[in-house]
């Protein structure tokens, strides 16, 4: 479905192009005969016949370059939404039905030039307007990725691979070190510690044993596992994922541009214009032909050139501008809109913190081991482990210039820490769950803002411990004070426990924080504050964030994380800087206020050329004739193009 929306889409900007140019070399041919251009550059050219040729020059860019326009007038007016093509094909079905008429003998002017200088703008308008807006969506396929192809399925006579399409319900199968999870299913027999966060975005790897659940799509540890599968297909966790995705993709609204909006209105405008135009005329005794000439040329000036280049310009430019900055925008709407944040929502890991686990705090519990020495003994413990926490301890080990000694025996206990033999002693490195399984008393300390806690004991004797959490990233403080200084609301998520959240939100002074949310629970968290009658932005970076990102007013994904995050979101902040989240808003602030302008531009000296056109003043001597119409509508298209040429971001 959504590969077919985008090859047609790509297919529209190819036929826009393909009818701009072609248009566009139609036009020149045009523009030299037309005698009122003539006039202006002070030349003369013309020949037997000159004004048929113009003629059919001018059906032939009538119905080839402005038939997107007369097909997208059918449509409007079958949606009873009179638009931007309302007005075009308006404007260009007078022009030429009105030229043609002169042609075969009705006394007036000819307004071929307008005509043709109309259709090449507004199919460039579109043109660029469609390549701004193509953000093809692969969420569903990343999504879809992450199930592995193949799965080891055990039976009587041993293992063998089987596709991952035809795992059934109550089969058992073998999962080996650093494979991905083929099915949701149940340990049946031992234990691994599993990699979830590109499903749950929870940081820490989850220890798993016997009759654990593990989902489908998350990554095998460093233990060997048998998983009786519990669900597959359609009921697996990933495909309800995927579920949710589509339907808060589906029920986005796209607010109608409000270009559309002006469209309607001059449209009106228009009609009402020249025929109030027309009747006056007659009715104060004028002949025909001055009163149609008078009509048309409202109706034509009415259409500007301007509007249909207002917002694709500033479009095309703040998508370069932001993509230069690491803002890549994927729906235009959204990132208008985000002028209308009043609150976000943090994802925790990965958003606020930079997802891995730095040393807060190193106690002592005897007397004759200082800090480094623990950190020291500890650091030569897990030099060998991959786990996280091991990484966290050896790093801030490292930065601390501590020598690494070798160790003796190392083993691994099972979700439980390391062990080896140090200095001539048995000493492990071990978690609280160790401490009660042996019921060895754990020692009061006060872990500040951490996540985790681990002992360094000897022998069974607790002699150390150290506190990692998950650190926080420098620019989180300083984009939560800006955003703060905005009056926009700042909430975090996270799937981490309620001490741990609590800490992060005291120290970044949020103004609330959800924790031990599960992932299909992010989207409700967001529809609960939207329900506040807030304007939501969420700032996730994992897949268990795909939903909430989806179902947001405005989904930003930051730093790329997996791949699917970016896929729902609006916005994709390249960098993993929570302070491009306020860039982000106030450049979408700009960018709004350009097209603003630019629609002011593009329509207010309709205000003046209108009533002119009509000629309010003619018996003063003052009316526009259709030439002065075409370089009032030339003038308000190069004020547009400047005005959009200078939107800058704030950094």
């Amino acid at each position: 479905m959504k590969h077919d929306h985008n090859a047609h889409h790509r297919m529209m900007i190819r036929d826009f192009r393909k009818r701009f140019f072609i248009s566009l070399v139609i036009s020149i041919p045009i523009i030299i005969l037309s005698p009122m251009i003539q006039g202006i550059l002070g030349f003369s050219f013309s020949f037997t016949g000159s004004s048929y040729v113009l003629f059919a020059l001018s059906a032939g860019i009538y119905f080839y370059g402005g038939w997107p326009f007369l097909s997208g007038f059918t449509g409007e007016l079958k949606k009873r939404q009179p638009g931007m093509m309302t007005l075009i094909a308006l404007a260009i079905s007078v022009a030429f039905i009105y030229s043609s008429v002169v042609v075969f003998g009705f006394e007036g002017k000819f307004f071929f030039w307008e005509l043709a200088t109309l259709i090449d703008v507004m199919l460039l308008g579109h043109w660029i307007e469609m390549r701004s807006v193509l953000g093809a969506s692969k969420a569903l396929d990343t999504l879809a990725s992450l199930m592995p192809d193949e799965a080891h399925l055990k039976t009587g006579e041993g293992t063998r691979e089987i596709k991952t399409s035809e795992i059934e319900k109550g089969n058992i199968l073998l999962v080996k070190p650093g494979e991905k999870i083929p099915a949701d299913g149940v340990i049946r027999t031992g234990s691994t510690s599993i990699d979830e966060s590109m499903l749950t975005g929870e940081s820490v790897p989850v220890e798993k044993a016997e009759d654990s659940q593990v989902i489908a799509g998350s990554v095998n540890g460093d233990g060997s596992i048998e998983v009786e599968v519990t669900k597959t297909g359609e009921d697996s966790y990933l495909n309800k994922v995927i579920d949710l995705v589509q339907r808060a993709q589906q029920s986005k609204s796209r607010t109608q541009h409000f270009a559309d909006r002006a469209a309607m209105w001059l449209t009106i405008i228009a009609l009402t214009a020249g025929v109030v135009t027309l009747v006056s005329w007659l009715a104060v005794g004028k002949e025909l032909v001055f009163a149609i000439e008078r009509m048309a040329t409202v109706m034509i000036i009415t259409c500007p050139h301007a509007l249909g280049l207002a917002i694709p310009l500033v479009a095309a430019v703040s998508t370069s501008l932001s993509a230069k900055n690491g803002l890549l925008i994927r729906n235009r709407t959204a990132f208008e809109n985000s002028r209308f944040i009043s609150a976000v929502v943090f994802d925790k890991t990965g958003t606020l913190t930079t997802g891995t686990f730095g040393v807060t705090g190193i106690h002592s519990l005897r007397e004759s081991y200082d800090e480094a020495t623990v950190l020291q003994l500890a650091a030569s413990l897990e030099q060998n482990s991959g786990h996280p926490i091991a990484r966290g301890i050896v790093e801030e080990a490292k930065k601390r210039d501590l020598s690494i000694t070798d160790l003796e025996n190392f083993t691994a206990i099972k979700g439980k820490g390391v062990k080896g033999i140090l200095h001539e002693k048995t000493m492990l490195v071990a978690s609280p769950g160790y401490l009660e399984e042996h019921n060895i008393t754990i020692p009061e300390i006060s872990p500040g803002v951490a996540a985790t806690t681990v002992y360094l004991l000897e022998e069974d004797t607790p002699i150390g411990a150290i506190s990692l959490s998950d650190t926080i990233r420098e620019k989180s403080y300083e984009a939560i004070r800006q955003l703060q200084d905005e009056g926009i609301l700042c909430y975090m998520l996270t799937g981490d426990n309620e001490a741990t959240a609590k800490a992060v939100s005291d120290e970044l002074k949020l103004d609330g924080y959800f924790a031990e949310v599960l992932p299909d629970q992010k989207e409700k968290k967001i529809i609960e504050i939207q329900n506040q009658d807030e304007f939501v932005a969420m700032t996730g970076d994992g897949i268990n964030d795909a939903p909430a990102l989806a179902r947001a007013d405005v989904g930003i994904a930051i730093g790329s994380g997996t791949d699917v995050a970016a896929e729902t979101a609006d916005i994709i902040l390249v960098e993993s800087n929570p302070m491009d989240v306020t860039t982000l808003i106030l450049f979408g602030t700009a960018t709004y206020k350009k097209m603003a302008q630019n629609l002011f531009w593009a329509t207010g000296y309709n205000v003046f050329a209108i009533p002119l056109a009509a000629g309010v003043l003619y018996y003063q001597g003052i009316v526009i004739s259709p030439a002065l119409g075409a370089v009032l509508m030339s003038l308000s298209t190069v004020i547009v193009a400047i005005n959009a040429k200078l939107l800058r971001i704030k950094r």
